[in-house]
This record gives C-alpha cells, structure tokens and sequence, in this order.
C-alpha cells in the first residue's frame, strides 16, 4: 500500500516525509504507457508532489511542479493536492536513452536543461510562484536546490524508481528531510552523516525498507517521532460530468459552432490520459445550458 509518512526528531529540529509509491508509479506507468526512463522521471516527480502536496496546510491547498527543460522528454507536470494525491504526465513517454554512466536510467539525459516551476495555490487572488534553474535533472538534486533557494529552507531529498525487466515498476518512493532553523550545529552534523550513508533509495527498498525504516536510518541517533501516516496515491479528479461543465462555460456562440460543424467531440485529459466522447445530441443538450 501507498503511504506518506510524517515525522519530526532531535527535538522537532528536523521534519521528515517518506513515501512508498510503488502502486501510484505503476499506475501512472499504465495511464500513458511510459517507457523506463519517462517512468522513472514522472516517478519521482509524482513522489516529490503527493510528498510536498501533504506539507500544504489547508484542504483546498494545490499544489503543481512544472519541468519546462529542452531534453527529449519534452517536459513534465505533476498536480498534487493536500491529501497526497496526486497525478501528472510527460510531454513525450516514448523516450528511448541508453544507459547513463553508471548503468542506470538516464533521467537527466531524458530531462536536459531547463527550469523547475512550484505553483501553490492556496485560495489567494495569485498563487505562489517559485521557479530556479535545473542543476542536474535528475529531479531530487533540482527539488533540494528549489527549497534551499526559494524558501530558504535547507533540505535533502531523495526520490527512486526501480524497474522491473518486463518495465513495470519494481519499487519506488522516496524523502525529503528539512531542518528548522533553531536546529543545532551537532544535529544538522549528526544528519548529514546519516544522509551521506543513503547512495539509493530503491537499494533501501529492496531491503524490505518501508517508509518507517528509512526514516529510522536517516534519523539514526535522533529520536524520530511518527506524526502521521496517510495514504497516497495516482488520482485524477476529471469526469466527462465536468468536462461537459467546461464545455457549456464556452459559451453559446462557441458551443453553437462546434454543435453545427462537428458530428462527435473528444475531449483528452492530459493528466490521466483519459478520453471523453460526446455526440452530437450530447452536445446540443449542453448547448441548451450556455449563455
């Protein structure tokens, strides 16, 4: 199962959120058929955003990361909310890179150069908007920096996708472990010595590592306390009953063309990869509801 877990240690010094999302990578691996490195990008994208999405405060709270980059993958965009959920997709899932230097997916070959976006709308007339440069592609480093740069909070993330020879996913998941700012000089020595010890996530995985686990390896010596445990997964909130909303919001004139010009309408959801159809009758029943 799909997890989040919450924590604090040293006294509330540190905060930590680790994830297992094998389930919600799969389905997502499924949804838009990725090939292996799009999978393994989207993956730790999606972790990142259910991670990050559950930081938010309130209910209504959405949060969107945004990879704007010129590599192959043409881009990636994950949509979290504050429960967990989350859902996203790549611009292209068919990319094909051989291996990188040391034998694993090449993720930021797939990814190149570009900028990472963070858009929290949290219910005000703007959204917050943070945006810096890719310092590696590989998703976990460029989040790191974005926390360490926007927010000015000093973090160590962690994010891996583990594929299996059939290129569906194995394991994934992943952290992200902040410290706050009245933390202490042997605190943040003692966890960067566990941080440093941590060379892969789907290793620890493997092990038979949950999210509690790895928590206890990073917080090693510094009395993690669990917060909380909530559920998370792959979860798109599109429905043909609010496609249709957005299709009588168009208006009666707009709406008056398609209904004389077309026969059927698809209408594509890019999160989810799903289709909706609507027919003719369909569409003049909607065009009955414009203004």
């Amino acid at each position: 199962m799909d997890i989040i877990v919450r924590a604090t240690a040293a006294d509330a010094q540190i905060r930590i959120f680790s994830a297992y999302t094998k389930d919600m990578v799969e389905e997502a691996r499924k949804r838009h058929n990725t090939s292996p490195v799009c999978t393994a990008a989207l993956g730790r994208m999606l972790t990142a955003g259910a991670i990050m999405g559950s930081m938010l405060k309130g209910k209504k709270d959405i949060l969107t990361l945004r990879i704007n980059s010129n590599g192959p993958i043409e881009g990636i965009t994950v949509t979290a909310d504050s429960k967990g959920f989350v859902k996203g997709y790549v611009g292209n899932p068919n990319v094909i890179l051989p291996a990188n230097d040391i034998g694993k997916l090449d993720v930021a070959g797939a990814v190149g150069l570009g900028f990472l976006d963070v858009i929290k709308d949290m219910g005000l007339k703007e959204p917050y908007v943070g945006q810096t440069a890719l310092q590696t592609g590989e998703i976990a480093e460029d989040i790191t920096y974005y926390f360490a740069s926007s927010e000015q909070t000093p973090s160590s993330v962690g994010l891996g996708v583990l594929m299996n020879k059939d290129n569906t996913v194995k394991q994934a998941g992943g952290f992200i472990v902040q410290l706050m700012p009245e933390a202490s000089e042997e605190t943040i020595e003692k966890l960067e010595k566990n941080l440093s010890k941590i060379t892969s996530v789907t290793n620890l995985l493997e092990e038979g590592n949950g999210p509690k686990e790895l928590i206890e390896i990073i917080c090693d010596g510094l009395e993690p306390k669990i917060v909380d445990i909530i559920p998370t997964g792959f979860k798109c909130n599109c429905s043909k009953t609010k496609v249709s909303k957005a299709l009588v919001s168009i208006g009666k004139k707009d709406l008056s063309k398609i209904v004389e010009e077309e026969d059927t309408v698809n209408l594509h959801c890019d999160f989810c990869n799903s289709d909706y159809e609507f027919t003719k009758d369909e569409l003049r029943a909607l065009l009955a509801l414009a203004k």
